[in-house]
C-alpha cells in the first residue's frame, strides 16, 4: 500500500511481475517507482479522477506498463472527453468546500479497455467488477483465490466503512456498494482509508445494510 496526501495506491506482486492499481496525483511516480522491486507489467485504473490516474502517464511511459481501465472511464483518462462532475448531496458540500483543488492528470494511453467480469492476469486472476456510480466506468478488482478486494473509491474506510463520497449517480453507487458487499471477500483495499486485512466481508455488508437509496 502506498498512502499518498491524496488517497493510496497498490502493488501486487506475481513473482518479478508488478501490478499497480490506481497511480495517485502527478507528483506521486517518484515515490511509486522507490516501491518498484520488479518489472512493473500494468497500471490498472479503478477509475478516471485526478487522484488515481495523475502519474499513470509518466509511469507507462517510463516502464511500459500496460494500462488498464473501463471502456466508459477510457475516453475521458485519454483525454478525449471531460468526465462528468460529481453531484454533491448536502453534508459533501462543506467536505468538497475543504478539499484544495487538486492538479488535473495528464492524458494518458489506455491499452486495454475492460467491462464487467473480465479477469485479468494476476493475483491468480483479478475478476473486474463493474462498479458504476462514482464514475461511470468505476471498477473494483476481486481476487477470489486470495479473497482481496480492491474497491477504488465506491468504498472507503475513513472512520468506518462506508460508500465514498462525491459521485455522479448515488442511485447506481448505492448498487455498486451492495453488490461489491455479497463477494466472498477477506480483504478490502480502499482508494481512501485504512485496508482492512481481516473480516472485510462482514465491514461491507453492515456498510451496504446502512445505505439504502
Amino acid at each position: 500500500m502506498l498512502r499518498f496526501l491524496v488517497g493510496s495506491a497498490y502493488l501486487w506482486r506475481d513473482g518479478r511481475e508488478l501490478t499497480l492499481i490506481d497511480a495517485g496525483t502527478v507528483d506521486c511516480a517518484a515515490e511509486i517507482e522507490e516501491a518498484l522491486d520488479g518489472e512493473l507489467r500494468r497500471i490498472v485504473l479503478t477509475h478516471w479522477h485526478e487522484d488515481h490516474t495523475g502519474s499513470a502517464a509518466e509511469l507507462a511511459a517510463r516502464h511500459g506498463a500496460e494500462v488498464v481501465a473501463h471502456v466508459l472511464d477510457a475516453p475521458v483518462i485519454r483525454g478525449e472527453v471531460a468526465g462528468a462532475p460529481p453531484v454533491l448531496e448536502e453534508f459533501e458540500v462543506a467536505i468538497r468546500a475543504g478539499i484544495p483543488p487538486l492538479p488535473a492528470a495528464p492524458p494518458c494511453r489506455v491499452d486495454r479497455e475492460v467491462g464487467d467480469g473480465d479477469v485479468l492476469e494476476f493475483g491468480g486472476g483479478a475478476v473486474v467488477v463493474a462498479a458504476p456510480g462514482h464514475t461511470d466506468g468505476s471498477i473494483a478488482l476481486h481476487l477470489p483465490g486470495p479473497k482481496v478486494l480492491f474497491t477504488g473509491d465506491a468504498v472507503a474506510n475513513v472512520g468506518r466503512t462506508m460508500m465514498g463520497v462525491f459521485n455522479t449517480d448515488r442511485g447506481r453507487a448505492v448498487k455498486s456498494l451492495h453488490r461489491l458487499a455479497e463477494l466472498e471477500v477477506e480483504t478490502a483495499l480502499f482508494g481512501h482509508g485504512d485496508p482492512i486485512i481481516h473480516g472485510a466481508a462482514a465491514a461491507l455488508r453492515q456498510a451496504a445494510a446502512s445505505t439504502m437509496l
